[in-house]
């Protein structure tokens, strides 16, 4: 039997959901306009005012943000109410070390918490689930989305964030735990560590996992399945707009329901920004419908996917978004975090290296492994193994602090990646994702 959370928008009939996102749109346009100096003078280049923007059949007149917008006015340029009225911030890494913030009043925390109440209810959640999340906490959105998510739906919440994979098994075992939140990665590693421990799956309490963060193919989603015995739901969300629980799975596991009573979703042409058509293939854009503190328009997601609006056996009415199965930049999703091959390079400028590098993400025992060749330039290189090290020692310790996750570094002889037309292949992705 399929739950919902709040039936009321979960089911709400096509019709009365564009009202009230029409409704929403109008005043949101307004707040921005009238808190967001950066966005007024976007609408202002386009001749535009609140009042051109009368419902959702307006919005593609309004301009696009996109994450260059977001680094352009870190940290406080595009707040859309007071500093006080804030209280608490999120962030995500940014392509040359200057983060994305994203900030949130009460209200937001409490919209956001009713979004992933949505998916936790969809995969069996309710007051008598013990819910073990092992997202990680901080400034990474998964661990409070979930956390606060499983607490107003009244579970039992284990916020145990990521690591120590004995302990997790402990506690999902002496604690009954029938949901899990993680990475799907982190997921299989959990799967595999219980299986040599000789737990079946019959031996393991769990009976569903919401995944997210990362990509995952659904060949893994079936061994993950398989192995813990349960089913596994997808998650979807940005840190720029709250977190998980922008989308979320139901129990027919094909594609993600959009909260579309909080966010309104677009498909573009990524080359023309022209809207296309519901199930045509091309980049998501999603307008935030009551952020206050950070109320993003027409944000430029960068993923590639579509929508559709088929009936759903589940009974809602939101429409699907697609897994996403690529991107419009050159962003790499690495056990959650954002990579782009730019951090790597500026770390490298700042020692004195050439901009002469390769990327080699893989996955092993389904976690994936980060992997950067450095070539050194004539004048530092050296055949002494131990200043060798020490080099790469420095630079996985620069990346890290770029990046937010490990690296292997592989200083090499100079002109020894190779090039194609001239020109190094930045990044090799042999994932099966």
């Amino acid at each position: 039997m399929e739950r919902y959370f709040q039936k009321k928008f979960e089911c709400m009939p096509l019709k009365e959901m564009k009202k009230l996102q029409d409704e929403k749109l109008v005043k949101q346009v307004k707040h921005v306009w009238d808190n967001v100096p950066y966005y007024r003078k976007k609408m202002e280049e386009r001749g535009l005012t609140p009042d051109d923007i009368r419902s959702r059949d307006d919005l593609h007149k309004l301009p696009f943000l996109s994450k260059a917008d977001l680094r352009e006015c870190y940290p406080y340029g595009l707040l859309g109410v007071p500093l006080e009225k804030c209280v608490r911030i999120h962030s995500t890494s940014g392509t040359t070390g200057k983060r994305v913030v994203a900030f949130y009043t009460k209200e937001d925390l409490d919209l956001w918490s009713d979004c992933t109440s949505r998916a936790i209810t969809a995969a069996g959640g309710t007051k008598k689930s013990v819910v073990q999340v092992a997202y990680g906490f901080g400034l990474f959105t998964g661990g409070a989305g979930l956390n606060d998510g499983s607490h107003k739906v009244g579970c039992l919440t284990v916020p145990i964030s990521s690591g120590n994979t004995d302990r997790q098994i402990m506690f999902i075992r002496d604690l009954e735990a029938s949901i899990i939140c993680c990475t799907p990665s982190y997921a299989a590693f959990l799967g595999e560590r219980m299986k040599e421990m000789g737990l079946s799956p019959e031996e393991i309490p769990l009976k569903a996992g919401i995944f997210g963060a990362e990509a995952w193919s659904e060949e893994m989603r079936r061994d993950i399945e398989k192995t813990m015995g349960i089913k596994a739901y997808d998650i979807y969300g940005l840190t720029e707009l709250s977190g998980p629980g922008v989308a979320f799975e139901c129990s027919e596991q094909k594609g993600m329901h959009v909260n579309e009573d909080h966010f309104i979703p677009e498909i573009i042409d990524p080359d023309t920004g022209e809207v296309l058509p519901d199930d045509t293939e091309g980049e998501l854009v999603f307008t935030a419908l009551d952020k206050e503190a950070f109320p993003l328009l027409r944000y430029r997601t960068r993923d590639i996917c579509k929508l559709s609006r088929k009936k759903c056996s589940c009974g809602r009415t939101l429409i699907r978004m697609a897994k996403p199965k690529g991107r419009t930049d050159d962003m790499l999703i690495i056990r959650g975090v954002n990579v782009f091959p730019s951090q790597i390079e500026t770390v490298l400028l700042n020692n004195g290296y050439a901009a002469n590098y390769q990327i080699i993400v893989g996955r092993v025992n389904n976690t994936d492994t980060l992997d950067v060749h450095v070539e050194m330039t004539p004048e530092m290189f050296t055949d002494n193994l131990g200043e060798i090290e020490a080099r790469q020692a420095k630079l996985v310790a620069g990346m890290q602090s770029m990046l937010g996750i490990k690296a292997k570094v592989t200083l090499v002889a100079p002109k020894s990646i190779q090039r194609s037309e001239g020109k190094a292949v930045r990044v090799i992705d042999n994932r099966k994702i």
